[in-house]
């Protein structure tokens, strides 16, 4: 198994865990506040996309690197 394959699956765990915490923060931050549940949602929406490019930057080089 190489070892470059499983370094990136881990990256991608990670990405995966750090979108979690955003928006269960995101969640938290809107029930203490729910008039800023739209700019919060904005922010979200971004944070979210940023994450989803890295996850699919580190999808694309894990078959690269295969």
């Amino acid at each position: 198994m190489n070892l470059a394959i499983l370094a990136l699956g881990f990256a991608v765990l990670g990405v995966s865990i750090g979108e979690g915490i955003l928006v269960a923060n995101i969640a938290k931050a809107a029930a203490r506040q729910p008039e800023m549940f739209d700019k919060l949602r904005s922010l979200m929406f971004l944070g979210v996309a940023f994450i989803e490019g890295t996850f699919f930057i580190l999808f694309v080089f894990t078959f690269l690197v295969k």
